[in-house]
């Protein structure tokens, strides 16, 4: 052990009947937790996460105890951090019933590898400890929850809960105002014996479906460019690289509210584990991050993570459906929520062998509840809560083939893709998730007419449930059943580059597509999104030229390259010289001068970097163009599989939408007093402490790499706040020395306290395009000029 590990080892007292922790604070509040074991580490975490987001944590326990609408009222909504719930009452009868129901519990109790570890277990206990002993032994500042009554000490299972609140973010909690919707109807239509002719056929889909239209609503319900979470990763090969070791850039899309942002920081327990990185809100571990040999990230993958099963109905009973003829009733759920000024409310639930009925996926696909017919979700990370053993093993994991074993042993990421790079040059992208084994052939033989519309466009499998055949298999090497093993992941090892920007695997590498695997992992041969194109192009040209350093990395971070403005602007300042009188009409049909906006666009330096001049105007245009124009109409060169990342391209110059979309954004800035060529970064900003931060970087429908999501509000200046975007970011590399080459940035900065001198500190470092310099090893922790040591323990 180095001395100055052994140093901070001794300050931790042995004994003493209770849990303790050394939490060494370096430059931004970042702190480097140093434990004898998961329980005292999980405790040192705990403790430093609720001294900065102790508000935001809080309300995430009130989420998961089901009790949002006795604090803040049944018809306020949820942050959406921990599910798609529009109002806090569905949120609480989701929660509330999965609590009463033991779930939780059970899977605590489930033995490794179905379960999670001793290890991780030890971990969440500690956690609780540590954020019970800061409740107690300080006072809560941070306004946002002063004083409030539901700031309550939390159990084990109280983080376990959190965990799987996580774990069913892309299925069941995207679902929850489906699941406590549906109602069977209030009378059979067809009564009769089980199994009777009356039944109806789950191969017919609901009445009044236009397959197209459910195609569609399906389609954008899983798309993952709508999401408020997304990323872009890249590793490099040691031959692309000065050192001959690899790289890892690493740039996720989170929200920079709430429950789902991230906190920094670094876990040591002396010949065990030592990992540096970011670990979303209320977990005990880092999810993203590095060690001494390896570096990983995660980026929100297109598995779609369910798929329904089509009943058909019992026809004396519409809460009974029948498998291969034979009734099965419904299990009752009824769960009772407190509302705040009001009575409490109670509703039932109904769950099958499948999962729980559902009345919709969305407005735009309806599952309607009838005499005959209802659906089921079936999502199997329901039965993960392995997520954290995953992250626990990845950082102990000593190369990219440590990172693969580590995903094969645990089996626990419900929602992301995985790229990694080590200290001896290999890179891995792998999409070894947690997906309902749904297989092309199974989906051909057993989808209803619903199915056979909505699985070649998303994904999503709606299967018949009443045939006992059409049961979802399972793959041997798969630690649960009706779940893909590893084995059948889409993965790509040892390429010079594997990238993703949340399009499907197939183009991880432009030069080595993956195909092959099933239509439920993502699709091959379709359009990729903007963000993809352009990450491909650039890191395509980075690995070609060689040579590359941790530099590199930061530079692609904020090169702000927008390929919209690439592909179209220039076209677009064609149309609109060529616009008779340099006049368009606006859709209320009035005449805009928009001539001045002609020379705006030709001029525009095609990023969205925060003094750039012209991006403001072509984004407020680009987004109406692409909003009213189909594809087909707005490019010249269609899509073609042979040149995905080129195609298509050509801007149509005569689309009739272009003058409509230049009027518009012309007279909007106009109104709003903005400039057409005023710079980017006064009008999309934060306001941190009273002072103005300008933000670079751009939306999802530009490309940008350092995406930023941000609603438009001209009466405060035009992109007033990120709602989400660029997040954790590192970029990470090995010089041959002992310790990692690591830059980060929080752009949200650890604290969501205004009172916190880490409330804004790493947002102006972000705005500034500055980075962080990691300090990993022990060394460069001891000789930080902000350094702090806490000893931090229970008090029994």
């Amino acid at each position: 052990m180095p001395q100055a590990a052994a140093a901070a080892d001794d300050r931790i007292p042995v004994g003493g009947g209770g849990l303790s922790a050394v939490i060494r604070y370096t430059e931004n509040g970042i702190p480097h937790i140093f434990a004898r074991d998961y329980a005292q580490l999980g405790f040192g975490t705990g403790w430093a996460q609720a001294a900065d987001q102790v508000c935001v944590l809080a309300d995430g326990f009130v989420t998961v105890a089901g009790e949002r609408s006795r604090w803040f009222g049944a018809d306020a909504a949820p942050d959406f951090s921990l599910s798609s719930a529009t109002k806090n009452l569905s949120s609480d009868l989701y929660f509330k019933g999965v609590r009463e129901s033991g779930t939780v519990e059970k899977l605590l109790a489930t033995p490794a590898p179905a379960g999670p570890t001793k290890d991780l277990k030890e971990l969440m206990r500690g956690w609780a400890a540590g954020y019970n002993a800061w409740l107690a032994q300080n006072k809560v500042t941070d306004p946002a929850c002063k004083g409030a009554g539901w700031v309550r000490p939390v159990t084990t299972a109280d983080v376990a809960a959190r965990g799987f609140a996580v774990s069913v973010l892309g299925g069941q909690g995207r679902g929850v105002d489906g699941i406590t919707a549906a109602q069977p109807p209030g009378t059979a239509s067809t009564p009769g014996a089980p199994g009777a002719a009356g039944a109806a056929s789950a191969a017919a889909a609901p009445e009044g479906t236009d397959p197209a239209a459910a195609a569609e609503a399906a389609r954008e319900f899983f798309d993952t460019g709508r999401y408020d979470m997304g990323s872009n990763a890249v590793a490099f090969a040691g031959s692309t690289t000065a050192s001959g070791r690899g790289l890892l850039l690493s740039n996720p899309h989170y929200p920079w509210q709430g429950g789902r942002r991230f906190w920094q920081f670094q876990q040591t327990i002396p010949g065990e584990l030592n990992v540096s990185g970011a670990s979303l809100l209320g977990t005990a571990v880092v999810n993203i991050g590095f060690n001494e040999k390896v570096a990983w990230s995660h980026t929100v993958a297109t598995g779609t993570p369910v798929n329904l099963h089509q009943l058909v109905l019992d026809p004396a009973d519409p809460t009974a459906y029948l498998v291969d003829g034979k009734p099965e009733r419904m299990t009752r759920r009824t769960v009772t929520v407190p509302v705040a000024g009001g009575d409490p409310v109670t509703r039932t639930q109904w769950w099958t062998r499948f999962g729980p009925v559902v009345s919709d996926l969305g407005a735009g696909l309806p599952l309607p509840w009838t005499a005959q017919t209802a659906y089921a979700l079936n999502d199997p990370n329901a039965a993960n809560l392995r997520g954290s053993d995953t992250a626990l093993a990845m950082g102990r994991a000593r190369s990219v083939a440590g990172i693969q074993d580590a995903l094969k042993r645990t089996q626990g990421l419900p929602w992301v893709n995985t790229v990694a790079a080590d200290s001896a040059g290999g890179t891995l992208f792998t999409q070894t998730q947690v997906l309902p084994r749904i297989t092309d052939e199974l989906a051909a033989r057993c989808s209803t007419a619903l199915g056979r519309a909505t699985y070649p466009a998303s994904g999503l499998a709606v299967l018949d449930g009443s045939r006992g055949d059409c049961a979802i298999g399972s793959d041997p090497d798969a630690v649960q059943p009706g779940v893909f093993g590893p084995g059948k992941a889409p993965t790509l090892q040892g390429a010079p580059y594997a990238e993703n920007s949340n399009d499907s695997a197939w183009l991880a590498n432009a030069d080595r597509p993956l195909t092959g695997y099933e239509r439920i992992w993502g699709s091959v041969a379709t359009p990729r999104s903007l963000r993809t194109r352009g990450a491909v192009e650039d890191v395509s040209a980075m690995a070609a030229k060689g040579r590359l350093t941790v530099a590199d990395l930061q530079k692609q971070q904020f090169a702000d390259r927008a390929p919209a403005g690439d592909l179209a602007a220039a076209d677009a300042a064609k149309a609109c010289a060529a616009l008779p009188g340099g006049t368009a009409t606006a859709t209320d049909g009035t005449a805009v001068d928009v001539s001045a906006a002609c020379g705006v666009l030709a001029g525009w330096d095609r990023t969205t970097d925060s003094a750039s001049r012209g991006a403001l105007l072509f984004d407020r245009f680009w987004r109406r163009l692409t909003a009213s124009t189909p594809a087909r109409d707005l490019w010249l060169v269609p899509f073609s599989a042979a040149d995905p990342v080129r195609t298509p391209r050509t801007l149509n110059q005569a689309a009739p939408g272009i003058g409509r979309a230049l009027a518009d954004a012309v007279a909007e800035l106009k109104a709003a007093g903005i400039a057409l060529d005023a710079p980017l970064g006064e009008h999309q900003f934060v306001v941190r402490g009273g002072r103005k931060l300008p933000v670079g970087g751009g939306t999802e429908a530009l490309g940008v790499w350092n995406k930023i999501e941000a609603p438009w509000n001209a009466a405060a200046g035009g992109y007033p706040e990120v709602v989400h975007g660029s997040s954790h970011i590192q970029a990470v590399g090995w010089d041959g020395g002992h310790c990692p080459v690591a830059r980060t940035l929080l752009t949200y900065s650890q604290s969501s306290n205004p009172g916190s001198p880490y409330y804004a500190d790493q947002t102006r470092l972000y705005s500034e395009q500055r980075w962080v310099t990691a300090r990993f090893c022990e060394r460069d922790i001891l000789t930080s000029p902000k350094l702090k040591v806490v000893l931090v323990r229970e008090r029994r």
